[in-house]
């Protein structure tokens, strides 16, 4: 039976509507569980009204931004919704990023209120905030930090905590959305520039979440989710704790995913469904097998790609069945797997045709390719307001990306004789590691700004036991003479201070020059297929392990 939400007329497609219903018609019924805290369905209607009712009061108008980096919590989601509730932009960003790869997207985003974890206080040093006019920031946390980066030393610094003990609601502070509102704004890895900002109307966030509850089949009194992938991320939010709001059914939470505890975890909530991003199910199926390895209550796993080698086997091992799809944060997800078909690698499945048209073309023309033949996947929306609305503040990039009325996603697929579409590779210059899409280019910022380093260039190689995606080489050119002292684990600890874990390079190899085209870009092909040879330093080598 379709839930009531799940029902909604496209004019009232908006997180903020759901929440009101849901609270209305569930109540004090559990939504969302996280470590010792429980956050039931009226619980986060209420305490979203005396945020936004805070919010207010900070000078959070429509179309101000509101960034956060806070990790999985409760605090989160109700900061979140709070932003809707002012008609306002929240920016959830990446918990991993510090100096130059934090600062650009505080500075893309201009926020008029930073909401930051008590632990992560520390990534604003170095960034430098002074241009962004006036910001109050918000701490999620018992207490705000003694040694607080001038990054933040702004007009304001107060509690999360201090911000809500009040319990004050103004009703004229809690506005209503319309779905056209841009709502959120989530960043994506650039290819030859900085991270993206994708402008998320209010309908696209909903269908994010309403296509995920279907494809799932979440159901109301029946299901609970595990959710144990990173908030800042459309997967985890959208697909999976907003899925669970809009279905009417609680989600348990956890802070990171950890393939040893995976197991007891699932078991332990009693979880019925639980996604599983890039090379996570395939790390959690090379575990040795476990005797409780059905000993749980899931029946579903969405898991995004599927390996030709595993698939079906960890299917049998669970006794699950995989769900497959495909989309992206700017185009939501344009097609699930048919649930009546057994499980085919790399198979996204049929494409929803109610919302989207979807297209295999060849990079080069946009013209359309036959059944069979690789190209790119381009796609266009049907219905208004379910799409992204472009790049904040990157005109240029959203005119690239729109080229002849298609948004191309820089993927490579195809579509069968039975119209089942199919995910191969990517086309764009971007590294896939760990689940997370790493910006070259930033990369080779902080690594060019080393004193020794010339000119660089990063690329993900293929690596045995890397689960079938990447690890990210860095090929130097030295400044002359500075060879002769170069120490690579140096250049390792400058990385690490200086950009996320996920994107300091494993590997690492110094060359004369560069490759590079008679327009002077860099021939990057060349590299990542010549991978890991006898001249490449590995740090695995050494045994350079990152601390988290």
């Amino acid at each position: 039976m379709i839930g009531e939400v799940l029902a909604l007329p496209r004019a009232q497609w908006t997180l903020v509507e759901a929440v009101r219903r849901q609270a209305a018609r569930l109540g004090e019924a559990e939504f969302l569980s996280f470590e010792d805290e429980v956050l039931s369905f009226a619980e986060l209607d209420r305490r979203s009204d005396v945020a936004a009712t805070a919010l207010a009061a900070l000078g959070v108008n429509p179309g101000d931004r509101v960034l956060a980096l806070v990790t999985n919590s409760a605090a989160f989601v109700v900061a979140m919704i709070a932003t809707h509730k002012r008609r306002a932009v929240f920016t959830p960003v990446n918990t991993e990023l510090k100096g130059a790869f934090l600062e650009h997207q505080v500075r893309n985003s201009e926020p008029v209120v930073v909401v930051v974890d008590a632990e992560l206080v520390a990534s604003f040093a170095g960034v430098d905030t002074a241009g962004i006019g006036p910001c109050e920031v918000v701490v999620v946390g018992h207490e705000i930090p003694d040694d607080l980066p001038e990054g933040l030393r702004r007009s304001g610094v107060r509690t999360w905590g201090g911000l809500l003990e009040a319990g004050v609601v103004d009703q004229a502070a809690v506005l209503t959305p319309e779905p056209q509102d841009i709502c959120t704004i989530m960043y994506t890895s650039g290819t030859t520039g900085p991270s993206k900002g994708v402008l998320m109307p209010q309908a696209h966030c909903f269908l994010f979440a309403k296509g995920a509850a279907e494809a799932v089949a979440l159901r109301e009194g029946e299901d609970r989710y595990f959710v144990c992938m990173p908030f800042f991320h459309a997967n985890a939010l959208f697909m999976q704790v907003y899925a669970c709001l809009v279905a009417g059914a609680p989600a348990t939470v956890v802070k990171r995913f950890s393939v040893n505890a995976w197991l007891d975890q699932v078991i332990a909530c009693g979880a019925t469904a639980t996604n599983a991003l890039g090379v996570m199910p395939e790390f959690i199926f090379r575990r040795p097998s476990d005797p409780r390895d059905r000993s749980h209550r899931l029946t579903r796993v969405m898991a995004v790609p599927v390996g030709e080698d595993w698939g079906a086997a960890f299917e049998e091992r669970f006794g699950v069945r995989l769900v497959q799809g495909f989309g992206m944060t700017e185009v939501n997800m344009v097609a699930y797997s048919d649930p009546a078909d057994p499980v085919m690698a790399g198979c996204a499945g049929r494409v929803l045709e109610e919302y989207f048209e979807v297209v295999v073309a060849d990079p080069e023309t946009d013209e359309p390719l036959p059944a069979g033949q690789a190209g790119e996947i381009l796609v266009r929306p049907k219905v208004a307001s379910c799409f992204n609305q472009g790049y904040f503040r990157m005109p240029d990039k959203t005119v690239e990306a729109y080229r002849n009325l298609w948004f191309h996603t820089g993927d490579a697929g195809r579509f069968d004789a039975e119209g089942r579409l199919y995910f191969i590779d990517r086309l764009k210059d971007r590294i896939r590691r760990r689940g997370e899409n790493i910006s070259s280019y930033e990369i080779e910022q902080v690594l060019n700004e080393h004193p020794s380093v010339l000119e660089s260039a990063a690329v993900g190689v293929r690596v045995e036991g890397a689960g079938g995606e990447e690890e990210i080489k860095a090929v130097l050119v030295l400044h002359p003479g500075a060879d002769a002292g170069f120490d690579p684990v140096a250049l390792l600890d400058y990385c690490v201070e200086r950009m996320p874990r996920y994107a300091v390079p494993r590997f690492i190899e110094v060359v004369a020059d560069l490759d590079k085209t008679p327009s002077g870009k860099v021939r990057k092909q060349a590299m990542r297929d010549g991978g890991v040879t006898p001249n490449t330093w590995d740090r695995e080598s050494v045994g350079y392990t990152i601390k988290r």
